[in-house]
């Protein structure tokens, strides 16, 4: 009868603890007790949900750093690539102009045009026919649109040999601004290369 008096008043205190907690009364110190880790699990996930957005805030800035490191070095890269295609183009030139020359200087007398040598057809690297202008023979002095360097003195003897560049224009004077990216022969072969090295 003791057991049973005891599972009845444990009963009793239960159930109104129950009614309470259905109505949301949170007056008892059983109520709040229960109540409470329910608050910390809820408030452990509000902070997990800011973490995570923070953490796609921080990946979000870290792909904006990479693109801008990325920027960077192509500005950087993209200028010096240029500058190393310009001198394979200058290059190339250089070595067809020796071909040219050994070409002419074979010839007896020297061909009026590179057409004679079938080397018409020969472009530079920039996509321009070789210049080629030989001298008059038996004539004193040299024609009008010889090569000349900064002393107006001809760079040449017999013919003059170039291409027209980059910008593809020239004129007679080395000196001039748009003959400076010509690859010419000068010294009757002695010299090849860049008109502004000369």
């Amino acid at each position: 009868s003791t057991s049973r008096n005891t599972a009845l008043a444990t009963t009793a205190d239960v159930a109104p603890l129950a009614v309470k907690m259905a109505r949301g009364d949170s007056s008892s110190s059983g109520a709040s007790s229960c109540c409470r880790p329910l608050r910390l699990r809820n408030r452990r996930s509000i902070g997990g949900g800011q973490r995570s957005r923070n953490g796609v805030g921080f990946a979000l800035i870290e792909l904006l750093s990479v693109m801008a490191i990325i920027g960077v070095l192509a500005a950087i890269a993209i200028p010096r690539n240029r500058d190393i295609v310009e001198r394979a183009r200058v290059a190339k030139a250089i070595g067809d102009l020796r071909t040219l020359a050994i070409d002419i200087y074979s010839t007896d007398p020297l061909p009026s045009s590179l057409a004679t040598i079938n080397r018409n057809t020969l472009l530079d690297p920039w996509g321009r026919p070789y210049v080629y202008l030989a001298f008059p023979v038996g004539r004193r002095g040299v024609p009008g649109g010889a090569r000349k360097d900064r002393f107006l003195v001809p760079i040449n003897s017999q013919f003059d040999l170039y291409s027209l560049g980059k910008d593809g224009v020239s004129s007679p004077p080395l000196t001039s601004r748009r003959s400076r990216d010509d690859v010419i022969m000068a010294n009757d072969g002695g010299y090849y290369g860049l008109a502004s090295k000369y």
